[in-house]
């Protein structure tokens, strides 16, 4: 398993960047995501851990994120909400858990940064049991033209300075070819289309269901 460099300004300054939209649409998202989890659940780039609250008081939480300073935040907001946590430093692509470890696997504006999106999703799926649920919320390339040039052209900087974010990502098309037996996914558009937050507009949420029955 490589060691992640890290992003230690993203890092520093992510609460503030996200607090508005945690307070406003990200209140309503968490609870289809997060809070829909069942059983042995995995959050893969857990961040400083906003979703954690989220969760069922049943659920059983693992959590990864490659990001040293991430991991730092996340670990100290664990110790602050009492709640037992699981936390391990690993990238989606290489997750440190034997197949068929869980019932659930979330993550939240994670596939944008990854750096195989299809690796990520190979190891989703290899670490859920069969029926298991993957439930994701993610941003994504818009699907006209024009905003989708505009997400290439802005990409490069975007990516230096968010953490290595990918703006222009077709993510549900990879979910969609992932292999799973089910999928369902909803388009949002929760921002307003004005700079910079536009490059990030368009939203996807769902889930996606390995074959086989669950336990």
């Amino acid at each position: 398993m490589t060691e992640e460099k890290g992003h230690r300004c993203f890092a520093g300054f992510y609460d503030r960047l996200s607090r508005r939209a945690e307070s406003t649409f990200m209140r309503e998202v968490r609870p289809r995501v997060q809070g829909a989890a069942r059983g042995r659940t995995l959050e893969i780039g857990l961040g400083t851990g906003a979703g954690l609250p989220y969760y069922p008081a049943d659920v059983t939480l693992v959590a990864v994120e490659p990001d040293p300073y991430m991991f730092k935040k996340a670990r100290d907001n664990i110790a602050d909400l009492k709640r037992e946590v699981e936390l391990q430093q690993a990238p989606a692509e290489d997750l440190p858990f034997p197949g068929e470890s869980f019932d659930t696997v979330v993550t939240t504006l994670v596939l944008c940064s990854v750096t195989s999106q299809m690796k990520a999703l190979g190891e989703i799926k290899r670490v859920l049991k069969p029926g298991g649920r993957y439930h994701f919320y993610e941003h994504v390339r818009y699907r006209n033209p024009i905003g989708g040039f505009a997400q290439d052209l802005v990409r490069p900087i975007w990516s230096q300075f968010g953490g290595g974010c990918s703006p222009n990502r077709r993510t549900w098309e990879a979910i969609e070819q992932a292999g799973f037996d089910e999928v369902s996914i909803e388009h949002e558009s929760p921002i307003p289309p004005i700079p910079p937050l536009c490059f990030v507009r368009p939203h996807i949420i769902g889930f996606a269901r390995k074959a086989g029955e669950s336990s």
